[in-house]
């Protein structure tokens, strides 16, 4: 595989490759987004315990991988141990010039169904943000009286009501932001990356949540305290983090708990389309004991307009996509009743930045 890592990484369908003990050797993009697993937690992972079809194939593809043959396997129902199966073909085939290596490719019209109603919704999504355009400056006046009564207010108030208003003044300020950045989510504009300490931005996000839509929640932090720096955007870290403590909070009901979680995990690397590789070492996970996401959109939760919510708008988390994506970061979930888990992974700040110029001394 390593003379033709774009062609591999470059495949539409989901492939795996096997050694010759059934052990996955190596998945492409497209089979870490059918398995919802990346590459390197699935290394070594008997490939049975991971793809289920009704189609009794261990024994087949030891003939295979005796005789250098290949096997096809149509209509069968293939899936992956969550969610119903999808059905589709599975083609197994021997690797040349790698002894007992079988490589199993899986198409599927569902799966690809799911890219094309992926791209459609996109697309689509650029007649909502011009609805958005034309809602934001109703939404902006309001805004502006808000911040102006919190103003005054705060002229008149003890010490201890200014924090209220305070907070007002800057959430005002920063939802203003936001809008003008929904107006053009389809053209969002680049994040000013710089030195971000995380911890800071899940303070800010959790300071706001507990005394607005959070209050009823109970979140806990479990901080690696030597997480070194981000290289990202504070405020539009902060709107991620927002984003997905508000999800949680408004899916728990009248009380829930929420978990803000850090670690850092050295080995992590993203691999992109075109062979290139991203370290990705800094882990934010948001986790709550909410009923879960609905089954039927876990796959597709980060494309605008799905939501699990009746009166969702469906762009939140497509928002909260997008941001990562410009951070060159990678965010999942991995949702079930009781436990859902937003894994987000971002770069660190390069180590010549953290040391001092002789400006600086």
């Amino acid at each position: 595989m390593s003379d033709a890592p774009a062609i591999w990484n470059s495949l539409p369908v989901p492939a795996v490759l096997v050694d010759e003990n059934d052990l996955i050797a190596e998945i492409n993009p497209a089979a870490e987004s059918f398995l919802n697993a990346s590459a390197k937690s699935m290394r070594g992972v008997p490939v049975w315990d991971k793809i289920t079809v009704d189609a009794p194939l261990e024994e087949a593809l030891e003939r295979a991988r005796d005789h250098g043959t290949p096997i096809f396997v149509n209509d069968a129902d293939i899936g992956t141990g969550e969610g119903p199966p999808v059905q589709g073909n599975l083609q197994i085939a021997p690797v040349s010039g790698e002894a007992g290596h079988m490589l199993i490719l899986i198409t599927s019209r569902e799966l690809a169904g799911r890219l094309t109603r992926s791209q459609g919704v996109k697309s689509s999504a650029k007649s909502a943000i011009g609805m958005a355009e034309m809602l934001a400056h109703e939404i902006k006046n309001p805004l502006a009286g808000i911040t102006g009564a919190a103003q005054l207010l705060s002229m008149n108030l003890s010490p201890e009501d200014l924090e209220l208003t305070d907070l007002i003044v800057e959430e005002s300020r920063r939802i203003v932001k936001l809008l003008e950045q929904v107006e053009q989510f389809g053209n969002l504009s680049p994040p000013q990356k710089q030195a971000v300490n995380i911890h800071d931005v899940l303070d800010r996000a959790r300071r706001s949540a507990v005394v607005g839509f959070g209050a009823h929640m109970t979140i806990v932090e479990e901080y690696d305290p030597s997480l070194p720096l981000a290289q990202g955007d504070a405020d539009q870290l902060l709107q991620v983090i927002l984003n997905l403590l508000k999800n949680a909070s408004e899916a728990a009901g009248d009380k829930g708990l929420i978990r803000l979680k850090t670690y850092y995990e050295h080995s992590f690397r993203l691999r992109r389309s075109d062979g290139s590789g991203q370290a990705l070492p800094l882990q934010i996970e948001v986790i709550d004991d909410g009923p879960g996401l609905p089954q039927d959109i876990r796959g597709d939760v980060f494309d605008p307009f799905v939501s699990g919510r009746e009166n969702g708008t469906g762009l939140g988390l497509a928002l909260v996509s997008k941001i990562i994506s410009d951070h060159d970061g990678l965010i999942t979930v991995d949702s079930a009743p009781g436990r859902t888990v937003f894994r987000i992974s971002l770069p660190r700040l390069p180590r010549e930045a953290e040391l001092p110029t002789k400006e600086s001394l």
